[in-house]
């Protein structure tokens, strides 16, 4: 994937890094708009909601500066602030659009040794060896094709790391992976929904059987692997979808997959502010707010109700149980 930017916003600092000046070389054919904090650019967060799309178009280059680990009790021990935050992609429930509002663009930091250098150090000093989590704020395959960070992560931590890395994805670009000294270090987990949902919610994103061939070749390759069914959104003849998407899988699936790899399952959560944004944005859009089958969850957030919520588990369960039955759920949320 071949991503265009219209601008570059970046902090004078990243320039100071071998990265920021790899970026600065290759789109020096752009305008680059200095500024003086990624996370508060004034012009871009007072713009209309009906821009948004226009607002994911900008490069945003800076240093992260915090590096505060979350604990986490899903795939991973904790969640890792790494080298990008935002992305390409328009998914519309998209929850880095409820944590930063309309800056949901993508923003990479250069500064990738620092953040590894103290990932390692973390890992070296637990007890038991930890699974980190580095993809929780991006979208690393796409990044990777901006970057090139992926390798570095992977090789090196594969040599001088403890425990594991993870990310998930929603694109196919695999190709410069496959080939990379990773020792089982990396798992590799690929978001999948109905090709339904993908076209009309995950805007931007791969194409269902691109998914499905990325994480067979994953799996090739030696990396352990898993299934994010994700979010699953409870509309219409769901059923039917997820049941087909369910199927489908169950057929394509290669061996190393079924046979190796684990299933998350996520149902969707939703917020007032992805709502007002989406409806200005995209008013064509599928609406995905229904009031009749969610609930209030926390301040400005909605879930699906709890009887809906033991329904989608209970079909989840029964139609993996006898479809998918050699790969374990390790948790529906």
């Amino acid at each position: 994937m071949n991503m265009r930017f219209d601008a570059v916003y970046y902090e004078p600092d990243a320039l100071n890094y071998e990265l920021g000046q790899e970026l600065r070389g290759k789109y020096a054919g752009l305008p680059w708009v200095r500024i003086d904090n990624h996370n508060r650019i004034p012009e871009l967060t007072a713009a209309d909601n009906r821009d948004f799309p226009k607002l994911k178009s900008h490069l945003i280059v800076g240093v992260r500066k915090t590096h505060r680990y979350v604990p986490n009790h899903k795939v991973s021990d904790w969640l890792v602030p790494y080298t990008s935050s935002g992305c390409r992609a328009m998914c519309l429930y998209c929850y880095l659009v409820c944590n930063y509002n309309k800056c949901a663009y993508l923003r990479l930091f250069v500064n990738r040794e620092q953040m590894l250098d103290r990932l390692l150090k973390k890992a070296a000093a637990a007890p038991v060896p930890q699974t980190f989590e580095i993809g929780s704020n991006s979208d690393l395959l796409l990044e990777n094709t901006v970057t090139d960070n992926l390798p570095y992560t992977i090789e090196r931590f594969a040599r001088e790391g403890r425990g594991k890395l993870t990310f998930p994805a929603k694109f196919d670009m695999v190709n410069p992976l496959l080939k990379l000294d990773h020792r089982g270090k990396t798992i590799f987990r690929m978001s999948v929904n109905p090709q339904d949902i993908i076209s009309r919610v995950e805007l931007g994103t791969s194409p269902l059987p691109a998914r499905i061939r990325a994480l067979n070749d994953m799996a090739e390759a030696g990396y352990p692997v898993g299934l994010l069914i994700a979010p699953v959104i409870l509309q219409g003849d769901w059923k039917r979808l997820y049941g087909e998407l369910i199927g489908l899988l169950a057929g394509e699936l290669s061996e190393k997959v079924t046979q190796n790899g684990f299933i998350e399952i996520i149902l969707m959560t939703y917020s007032f502010i992805q709502n007002a944004i989406n409806t200005e944005a995209f008013p064509n859009a599928i609406q995905l707010l229904d009031r009749e089958t969610m609930t209030g969850r926390g301040r400005g957030k909605y879930c699906y109700r709890k009887d809906i919520r033991a329904e989608a588990e209970a079909f989840f369960r029964e139609k993996l149980s006898r479809q998918l039955k050699t790969m374990p759920i390790w948790y529906i949320s």
